[in-house]
């Protein structure tokens, strides 16, 4: 499957949708995106984003009575693998040691 880019906006409404434990509404979505990452955008505007995630084949809407709901297309592991792939091939084989130093050098300690 070739993925298509997403947009910084676009990844974090993916991401929301990948973090919950059941498929999401517009309302459920919008509130949790909000809270997350401290916005304070109006339901148009995650509708926005939710149909180009649709449009992109990340993401599968079906309505269950008056309430639209979203289904995950493409697993969260693969979109990281494919961003993974992508970074290295841009940046070559020799930076990614560099990348992977900096990456630990992040992550929390145990």
């Amino acid at each position: 499957m070739e993925f298509k880019n997403l947009t910084n906006c676009e990844e974090m409404v993916m991401k929301t949708v990948w973090d919950a434990d059941r498929e999401l509404d517009l309302a459920g979505i919008t509130q949790r995106v909000n809270e997350t990452y401290h916005k304070e955008w109006k339901p148009q505007t995650i509708s926005t984003f939710l149909a180009r995630l649709v449009r992109k084949g990340y993401l599968k809407n079906y309505r269950q009575g008056r309430v639209f709901y979203y289904q995950i297309l493409v697993p969260q592991k693969d979109y990281l693998g494919k961003m993974a792939e992508q970074f290295v091939e841009f940046w070559k084989q020799e930076n990614v040691d560099v990348f992977l130093v900096a990456l630990k050098k992040q992550m929390p300690t145990r």
